[in-house]
């Protein structure tokens, strides 16, 4: 593991030494996130998204770039460091062995939801007397689909925070033999987190880049390479078809740099307990569910019944399973 993340320092020093202007051979600016910055100041960071660059910048065209080897710093070489391997297996996996959906990982006085969203969001409206922590409207520039998005609160088809490294794919990879304390620190890290369009992480679910690439081209590029800076800091592996893909996308763009480390430690500060093991299904308590007759104990439950994702007001729809109040359980 130490090997693992003095590799990370090292390439993403190295990233920071070309400077975040580089453009040669790149699909689009290299990503970069801040973590643990003052709730109020709410610092906006280069998230690499196109609409960003097209807003400080203005619209770039890259023409095909030339064939250049892979060197320190870039997403292809850190790919090359990773460790290739097959898929575990899925036993035991459900979204609780991830920690609460969503933590006060950075101590800051807000859950992770709501500091993603006040990261990447624009023109934001907070909830009052919350401490500009609830956001109840803003506007967001979706890298999956370059759409723009009107978010507004409760309405859980706008918009999802993304695990771009979905919390799947990390169990199948390697977090399956994790303390809960470091997978509550890989789905509540910043460097694995984007809000975006909720229909396009639904599609996505818990693919890796072998099955699912955001729609948006242009974002392919950053996209990858956030991947494998996240699979990097927390000694993940990848698939022989995942590898390929990503090798694929960074074809097209040789010199995509990892991202900078959001700083976020891969053990979370805070206490959080293992779920215990899935009892026998029982009754709701009265009031404890929205969705009539039907019932689901948890998130696995509602999987194997294929009715996930759950919405607000379908049949076996409970806040007991929409752990971060967007109306939107099991996604």
């Amino acid at each position: 593991m130490a090997r693992r993340g003095d590799l990370l320092r090292r390439l993403a020093g190295a990233a920071l030494a070309v400077g975040l202007t580089t453009t040669l051979g790149a699909c689009v600016p290299a990503d970069s996130t801040t973590g643990g910055a003052p709730r109020r100041a709410h610092s906006r960071a280069s998230t690499g998204h196109p609409h960003e660059a097209h807003r400080h910048q203005g619209a770039r065209h890259h023409s095909t770039p030339p064939a250049v080897p892979s060197g320190e710093g870039t997403a292809l070489a850190a790919l090359e460091e990773l460790p290739v391997k097959g898929r575990a297996p899925m036993t035991g996996y459900d979204r609780d062995q991830f920690g609460p959906a969503w933590l006060d990982a950075d101590r800051n006085g807000c859950d992770t939801r709501n500091d993603m969203l006040a990261r990447d969001l624009t023109h934001l409206v907070f909830e009052p007397g919350t401490h500009d922590c609830v956001v109840v409207n803003g506007d967001l520039a979706d890298p999956y689909t370059a759409s723009a998005i009107h978010f507004v609160y409760g309405d859980g088809a706008l918009v999802d925070i993304d695990h771009v490294v979905a919390l799947g794919n990390a169990w199948a990879t390697g977090a399956f033999r994790w303390p809960i304390r470091k997978r509550a620190a890989i789905a509540n890290d910043p460097l694995n987190l984007l809000p975006v369009d909720a229909s396009a992480n639904r599609q996505k679910g818990d693919a890796d880049a072998a099955t699912w690439l955001p729609s948006n081209k242009a974002y392919r590029c950053a996209y990858v390479a956030r991947q494998i800076t996240v699979k990097t800091k927390y000694d993940l592996w990848v698939t022989p078809p995942e590898k390929s893909a990503m090798e694929r996308v960074l074809g097209s763009c040789p010199d995509q740099r990892v991202l900078t480390d959001s700083g976020a430690p891969v053990l979370v500060p805070v206490n959080v307990t293992a779920p215990s093991a899935p009892s026998t299904p029982s009754s709701p308590a009265a009031g404890g569910g929205t969705g009539g007759s039907v019932y689901y104990e948890n998130c696995d439950a509602a999987r194997a019944a294929g009715a996930a994702p759950l919405h607000r007001g379908d049949p076996g729809y409970g806040p007991h399973l929409d752990g971060d109040g967007d109306g939107v359980a099991c996604e």
